[in-house]
C-alpha cells in the first residue's frame, strides 16, 4: 500500500487514493479539508526529487499552470516545494483521458473531433497569448468529462515563448508520435509546435489511426520529419474534405506553410461548421514535389538518437524508464556534403545566368531606347489591348489588395516611371483586387479574450464595451458592431460588447399578508418577484388561501427573482396530503435546482445531485383534482395529475428523455 493514502499534506491534503502514475511524478486523489472539494495532488516521485532536471521540470508545470485560468485548462490551487517532498494541488477531473476515449470508440464522428478540437484550441490559444507553449500535447493529456469537456493538463515540459532560458533539454523533447518535425530535429518551438500536434490528434480521431507508426521511437521520429502521411480520407472517406484540409494543413512539415495560431486554425474550423461542404484553397505540394523537397532533408537512424542525458555530467540511471512514445532527439549536419552542394549549385546559377543575359540581351547587339509610360492608375486590360504599349514586355507580378485602387487597375510598377528603358523591356506590375474584405463572424456565447486574439489575426482592430445581459455569462461575447456577416475593409475597429453578467435590480417587498394567496402572486410578480415555498397553516380560522405571513417580509429590498415564502391559512377545508416519488436522471452527476409547484404555485425547491439522489420526494396538500410540475433547473421534467380526495396521482407528461 502507497505509504501516503491516509496522510495529510500541509495540514489540508488528505489523501485518498493514487489515481495516476506518471514518467516523473504520481497523481493523488485527496480531499481538501478547509474548502469541503476534491482535489488532484501532483507529488514528484520520491526517487527524483534530489534530480535537478525533474525538479525543474516540475517546478515549471505549477508555473506555467499558474499562469493560466481557462475553463479549458486543469486549474491550480496551490503548490508546495520543499526538501522532502514536491506538490502541486490541482483540479480535480472525474473523466477519462482523450487517448483512453479514442481507443474505446476506435474513429470518433467527425462532429465530436470537431468539437474537441475548438475547445484544445481554445486553451491553447489562452497558452499562447501568456506566452507559454505546451510542446507535449497528445491525447493522453487531454482530459474527457462527461459532458464533452475538454481540459488540457499536463504542463511539464511547456515553455515560456519569451523566456531566454531554454536549455539543450528543452529544444527536442515530447512524446514521438505527435512531435513536430522541428522538435524531432532538436529545432527551436514555438506556438506552431503545439499546432501540428493537435493535427495529429484530429488526424487520430477521424481515421482511428496514428499518422506515422514504427517499431522503434527514432523511427516514428525519422517519419515526422521525412515521411508524407496518407491522406484522412483515404482511411475514412466519411470525413468532409474542408474538415481533411484543416488536419493537413496543421499538419504541414514547413511551420511557415502551417496555421500560424490557434485563433487562425479556430477561425477555418468556425467556417467549416457553418458549411460542412467547403473546400478551402490551401495548396500543398503534390507527391514528387514533397519527395524532391525533402530528398535534401534525409536523415538516417545513425544521425537521429534517443538520448537520456545531454553531457550534464549525470548518470544514466537517473533517468526513469520513458516508453518510446517519449524521445530527446539529436540531429548530425553533414557540413560538409551541404557546402559542396552549395558551391555546386553556385557554379550552375551563374553559368546559367550568363547565358540567359546573351540570350536575351546581347549586350554586342544595339537596341533602341523609350521613355517609361506610368502605368499606375490605369486600367490593366487597358494596357493589354493597346498598340500604344506594344514596346514594352508587361509582367502581372501578382494581385494585391488595394484601398486606393479600384479592382483591375494597376497600383505598383517596376522599373517606376520616370525612366528610359530599351525597348522590348520587361515591366513588372501589380494589379489591384479592390480593398480586402473581410466578413465578420458569429462571435456570440464566445470568450472575449478569445474573439480579441481572432479579430487581430484577422487585420481587425477592437475597442471593447461591457453591458449587462440576463442569460449570456460575464465575460463572453453578447454582439459585435458592425455585425456578424458584415463586409468589412482590413483595419477596421469592431466594437465587441461583452456581458457583465445579469443587471441585479432591486425592489421592496410589498406587504401581501391578509389577502388571497392568488392575489398575492399577481402583486409579488408586479414587483419583479417570485412565490417560493407556501405553506398551510392548519391552526388559522382565517378563509382558506388567505396570507398570514410572508419571508421576506413587507419593506425588505430583494433582488429582482427573489422568492417570497409565504404561510397560508387551511381555514375549514378539509385538506389531504400526497406525497409523490419523482424519479432522477442518474446520468447527470452535478449539482441542480428542483423544484414542484401544485397549480402553478411553487411548494418546495430544492439542490440534490441526482446522481446520488436517485428519487425525490415532495409533499403536497389540498383537495379535489389538482397539476403538480416537477421542474430541473427551471427546465420542465415532469407533469402529473393529483386527485387529493382519492390520494392518488398519475404522470401527465414525461420530458425526462432531455435529461439524458
Amino acid at each position: 500500500m502507497d505509504n501516503l493514502i491516509g496522510k495529510k499534506l500541509d495540514g489540508r491534503y488528505e489523501i485518498l487514493q493514487l489515481v495516476g502514475v506518471g514518467g516523473m511524478a504520481n497523481v493523488y486523489k485527496a480531499r481538501d479539508v478547509i474548502d469541503e472539494r476534491l482535489v488532484a495532488v501532483k507529488i514528484l516521485r520520491e526517487e527524483y526529487a534530489s534530480n535537478e532536471e525533474f525538479v525543474r521540470r516540475f517546478k515549471n508545470e505549477s508555473k506555467a499552470i499558474a499562469a493560466l485560468n481557462h475553463p479549458n485548462i486543469v486549474k491550480v490551487y496551490d503548490v508546495s516545494f520543499s526538501d522532502k517532498m514536491q506538490s502541486i494541488v490541482m483540479e480535480y477531473i472525474d473523466g477519462v483521458t482523450l487517448k483512453d476515449y479514442i481507443d474505446q470508440q476506435k474513429i470518433i464522428r467527425w462532429k465530436e473531433a470537431v468539437h474537441f478540437t475548438v475547445q484544445i484550441l481554445r486553451a491553447l490559444q489562452h497558452a499562447h497569448d501568456k506566452g507559454i507553449v505546451h510542446r507535449d500535447i497528445k491525447p493522453q493529456n487531454i482530459m474527457l468529462l462527461q459532458d464533452g469537456t475538454i481540459k488540457v493538463m499536463d504542463f511539464g515540459i511547456a515553455r515560456f515563448a519569451r523566456s531566454q532560458m531554454a536549455t539543450i533539454t528543452d529544444k527536442a523533447i515530447g512524446s514521438v508520435h505527435y512531435i513536430s518535425p522541428e522538435q524531432a530535429r532538436g529545432e527551436k518551438t514555438d506556438e506552431k509546435t503545439d499546432l501540428y500536434s493537435v493535427g495529429v490528434m484530429l488526424f487520430e480521431m477521424l481515421t482511428g489511426k496514428l499518422p506515422f507508426t514504427a517499431d522503434s521511437a527514432v523511427s516514428v521520429a525519422i517519419q515526422q520529419i521525412q515521411s508524407k502521411p496518407k491522406r484522412p480520407r483515404e482511411l475514412n472517406p466519411s470525413i468532409p474534405e474542408g474538415l481533411e484540409q484543416i488536419t493537413m494543413k496543421a499538419m504541414q512539415k514547413d511551420p511557415t506553410k502551417r496555421y500560424q495560431s490557434a485563433a487562425e486554425m479556430l477561425r477555418d474550423i468556425d467556417e467549416f461548421k457553418h458549411n460542412p461542404s467547403i473546400a478551402f484553397a490551401y495548396k500543398y505540394l503534390s507527391a514528387e514535389e514533397e519527395e524532391a523537397q525533402l530528398a535534401g532533408k534525409k536523415h538516417s537512424e545513425s544521425d537521429i538518437k534517443a538520448v537520456a542525458s545531454k553531457k550534464t555530467g549525470r548518470k544514466k540511471k537517473e533517468v526513469p524508464e520513458e516508453t518510446d512514445e517519449e524521445v530527446e532527439i539529436v540531429v548530425k549536419t553533414p557540413y560538409l556534403a551541404m557546402l559542396g552542394g552549395i558551391s555546386a549549385a553556385f557554379v550552375l546559377v551563374t553559368c546559367l545566368f550568363i547565358f540567359l543575359m546573351f540570350y536575351f540581351n546581347n549586350p554586342f547587339v544595339s537596341v533602341d531606347e523609350v521613355e517609361l509610360p506610368n502605368f499606375v492608375g490605369i486600367q490593366y486590360e487597358s494596357v493589354l489591348n493597346s498598340s500604344k504599349y506594344s514596346d514594352f514586355n508587361i509582367v502581372v507580378e501578382e494581385t494585391v489588395y488595394s484601398d486606393e485602387y479600384e479592382k483591375g487597375v494597376i497600383c505598383e510598377q517596376k522599373p517606376k516611371y520616370p525612366k528610359t528603358v530599351k525597348k522590348g523591356a520587361e515591366v513588372k506590375i501589380k494589379v489591384s483586387s479592390g480593398a480586402q474584405k473581410i466578413t465578420i463572424p458569429d462571435f456570440s456565447n464566445q470568450e472575449a479574450t478569445q474573439v480579441y486574439a481572432e479579430l487581430k489575426n484577422m487585420g481587425l482592430e477592437y475597442t471593447e464595451s461591457r453591458i449587462n445581459h440576463p442569460s449570456i455569462s460575464s465575460g463572453y461575447v453578447i454582439k459585435t458592431e458592425p455585425t456578424k456577416g458584415s463586409e468589412v475593409k482590413a483595419g477596421t475597429t469592431v466594437t465587441v460588447y461583452v456581458s457583465l453578467g445579469a443587471q441585479t435590480v432591486m425592489k421592496q417587498v410589498p406587504d401581501v399578508t391578509g389577502i388571497n394567496v392568488d392575489d398575492a402572486k399577481r402583486i409579488l410578480e408586479s414587483h419583479g418577484l417570485k412565490v417560493g415555498e407556501v405553506t398551510l397553516d392548519e391552526t388559522s380560522n382565517e378563509p382558506y388561501g388567505t396570507v398570514l405571513a410572508q419571508d421576506p417580509a413587507e419593506g425588505n429590498m430583494a433582488a429582482t427573482g427573489t422568492f417570497v415564502n409565504l404561510t397560508v391559512s387551511k381555514g375549514d377545508m378539509v385538506i389531504s396530503r400526497l406525497v409523490i416519488t419523482v424519479p432522477m436522471p442518474s446520468s447527470i452527476d452535478r449539482e441542480v435546482t428542483v423544484s414542484a409547484y401544485l397549480n402553478d404555485m411553487e411548494i418546495r425547491r430544492e439542490t440534490i445531485n441526482p446522481k446520488n439522489t436517485t428519487s425525490w420526494k415532495p409533499s403536497f396538500s389540498g383537495d379535489g383534482i389538482g397539476r403538480v410540475k416537477i421542474y430541473i433547473d427551471d427546465e420542465i421534467y415532469m407533469e402529473y395529475i393529483v386527485d387529493f380526495d382519492e390520494g392518488i396521482h398519475e404522470i401527465d407528461s414525461d420530458y425526462s428523455q432531455d435529461f439524458r
